[in-house]
């Protein structure tokens, strides 16, 4: 059996505060929409976060609120909790990767939003590479077993 717990990976959500688990939703749809194309499965992955998240349809319009990069920065920097830091830019990596076009934009983002949380530019680049590296394999499955 594999080493990776998916309970260990989901357990941070529960040490948020309703506040973090707002910004952590809230950064995931501004870097959605930084590269001016927030597709169907872009919005699709917002709403799963916000359900995953427990975010009420009260603060829906919190997570959707546009906000400027130096505003998401200085939100996100809110976020003390370094296992919630890591996932947040996971999550990011795996959003901005997601539409197949990763744009200089989302990369310089998810970097200073990396940095607003404490988290050094070489780990938000191994988290990166993971990411990719994630994304090839699942594709090389889907080729391998013949899901294509």
């Amino acid at each position: 059996m594999s080493g990776f717990n998916m309970e260990a990976q989901t357990n941070y959500i529960s040490q948020l505060s309703e506040d973090e688990r707002i910004i952590f939703v809230q950064a995931s749809a501004c870097l959605a929409r930084c590269d001016g194309n927030f597709d169907d499965e872009e919005k699709a992955f917002i709403k799963d976060l916000a359900i995953a998240f427990g975010i009420t349809r009260a603060n829906a319009d919190k997570v959707l609120q546009k906000l400027t990069d130096e505003e998401l920065i200085q939100e996100v920097s809110k976020i003390k909790n370094r296992q919630a830091a890591l996932q947040l830019i996971k999550e990011c990596c795996l959003l901005a990767n997601s539409d197949g076009d990763l744009s200089e934009r989302e990369v310089v983002l998810i970097g200073k939003l990396g940095q607003a949380m404490g988290i050094e530019l070489e780990k938000i680049e191994q988290i990166s590479q993971w990411v990719i590296d994630r994304i090839i394999w699942l594709e090389e499955g889907k080729l391998i077993f013949e899901q294509v």
